[in-house]
């Protein structure tokens, strides 16, 4: 699914508060969880600015935790005001989600035609 990318941009952020919801993470850990779940094309150029992202929105915590190998590692951690993000967000999904299987059913276009 080659433009599976462009798709998900306006879902990602969603993803990667959800992923915080789980546990606190790192870039790099945050990157490997979306690739297991199957988002194989994400990469780390597309998480960090969501990250940054969610720093400046005050939706999750940062901590610098020293790490084995290079520099301390941010670690990020979803605060209260990331999980009433996350909320509104899986809202705003079901939302859309419902529309699009309606669509898909094309449940209203056959009620005009058998009406």
């Amino acid at each position: 699914m080659d433009d599976l990318t462009e798709m998900l941009k306006g879902v990602l952020e969603g993803c990667v508060l959800q992923i915080l919801h789980h546990r606190e993470s790192y870039g790099y850990e945050i990157v490997k969880a979306l690739n297991q779940a199957g988002f194989e094309s994400v990469a780390d150029g597309t998480v960090y600015p969501i990250l940054i992202r969610l720093e400046k929105k005050h939706l999750v915590d940062v901590a610098r935790v020293r790490s084995e190998m290079g520099p301390p590692r941010k670690v990020y951690t979803l605060n209260n005001a990331g999980v009433h993000a996350l909320t509104g967000f899986w809202e705003r999904w079901e939302f859309v989600a419902s529309r699009l299987e309606s669509i898909k059913n094309d449940k209203h276009n056959k009620e005009d035609r058998d009406g």
